[in-house]
């Protein structure tokens, strides 16, 4: 599979919502969403898109007609005052496993200052095995009452580590 990456346009805004839904279907069953998929799709065409910092991890499909762009995966950054934010980070199910979420990873860290920070929920296991082999540290954790879905969350944060010598 061959994926490429790009900045978000509003017509991807339809299969950037299909992919953030199935991955929230599939990897965060315990987090009820505050919103109808509907909202979800509205949010994400109207709002998140049009922000900017967006970025979608496509592959191409070869059919009878032409060639034609498949979401795979996406990412939107958020830059604040001494922070580096990734905002959503969110993978087809059948794209996980295949080094896309290390690209986006990467590509994170080549476009925010660090540190950069997120949150996940403390219940998605394989999130949290994903950014601690990346890197990032655990610095908070919530008991829900700081998001929507009323989901107990970790506050997680990468920084370059300096090694010993530099710092003299």
């Amino acid at each position: 599979m061959v994926v490429r990456f790009r900045p978000a346009t509003l017509e991807d805004a339809p299969q950037v919502a299909e992919v953030y839904l199935a991955s929230r279907m599939a990897f965060l069953p315990f987090a009820p969403s505050a919103h109808s998929d509907e909202e979800v799709r509205s949010w994400i065409a109207n709002r998140l898109i049009p922000a900017g910092n967006v970025t979608v991890a496509v592959t191409t499909l070869e059919s009878g007609h032409g060639e034609t762009e498949e979401v795979v995966g996406m990412m939107a950054l958020e830059r604040e005052e001494g922070f580096g934010w990734i905002d959503q980070l969110y993978l087809a199910p059948s794209a996980v496993g295949r080094g896309i979420g290390t690209q986006l990873l990467e590509r994170a860290r080549a476009e925010l200052e660090p540190p950069i920070r997120l949150y996940t929920f403390q219940a998605n296991t394989g999130a949290r095995r994903f950014y601690e082999r990346h890197g990032f540290r655990a610095l908070a954790f919530g008991d829900g009452t700081g998001n929507e879905e009323g989901c107990p969350d970790v506050l997680y944060e990468w920084a370059p580590q300096v090694k010993e010598d530099e710092r003299q």
